[in-house]
């Protein structure tokens, strides 16, 4: 890699490489030492072709959820299952990830700029602007620059657009799906709510088990099948359907939280 090669937004790489390096060797613990997150499906990122690929998540803090996706991406390409022992997996990592994000959060401070260099898609939400509800056209330079990055690599997005579960899923995301057909991975993540505070960035509580869930690619007919039918398929996918609040009882979630309190320091 040329020293100052540059990736398809006009960023370092070699810039880029070492703020995934400190923040990742910064970040480990709080995965891997104050927590405890559990991995499954890591053998599927390694299945995964170089580019045109889009995860699709629930989300639960600002920052703390794409963190944690770099580590285990990186660590599963390094040939590690289902853990992210041993931080030397970013010595090296992988330079063409980037993750979809608001415009407004990514320019809150220094952090967020940052944070927005390792990878951002930084995009102006058409539906909440500053803490109030708006209604606004959606920018096409936004949808570009995240074709762009599909082409250029893997691409991480949260489409309910919000920390707040089960919330509706966009149809942005799935227009997306159908017009520029990539390869569909859903993630389920939990345990970061009550790990972090909303941004992510503080430790909220230490001893959480936390846990991230790879699950193989979605069989998608693009052609044939219409937004609706997407969008209900990643609601499932990232299990934020209506459905899953009904499968949950009123005693596994009390037992739940008695674990986490005494898992608590």
């Amino acid at each position: 890699m040329g020293l100052f090669k540059k990736n398809i937004f006009g960023q370092y790489l070699i810039l880029k490489k070492w703020i995934i390096r400190i923040i990742g060797t910064l970040s480990h613990r709080r995965y891997r030492g104050f927590n405890e997150l559990q991995i499954e499906g890591s053998d599927n990122l390694r299945n995964l072709p170089d580019t045109n690929v889009l995860f699709i998540s629930n989300h639960q803090t600002y920052f703390a959820d794409v963190v944690a996706m770099f580590h285990v991406f990186n660590a599963a390409l390094s040939g590690r299952d289902d853990n992210i022992k041993n931080v030397s997996y970013l010595w090296n990592p992988k330079l063409n990830i980037y993750y979809v994000a608001a415009k407004e959060t990514m320019k809150s401070g220094l952090l967020p700029k940052i944070f927005a260099y390792a990878g951002s898609i930084s995009i102006e939400r058409t539906w909440r602007s500053s803490g109030e509800d708006v209604n606004r056209q959606v920018k096409m330079s936004d949808i570009s620059n995240i074709n762009k990055a599909l082409n250029d690599g893997w691409v991480i997005t949260f489409p309910q657009g919000t920390t707040t579960p089960f919330k509706p899923i966009r149809k942005g995301t799935a227009h997306i799906i159908k017009r520029y057909k990539p390869i569909v991975v859903p993630i389920v993540i939990d345990g970061f709510r009550r790990s972090f505070d909303k941004k992510g960035i503080r430790i909220k509580k230490k001893n959480i088990l936390q846990s991230m869930e790879i699950k193989a690619p979605l069989v998608i007919d693009y052609d044939v099948e219409p937004i609706d039918q997407i969008v209900e398929k990643i609601e499932f996918a990232i299990e934020q359907h209506s459905s899953f609040l009904k499968v949950i009882s009123k005693e596994a979630l009390l037992e739940n939280e008695s674990l986490n309190k005494k898992r608590d320091w």
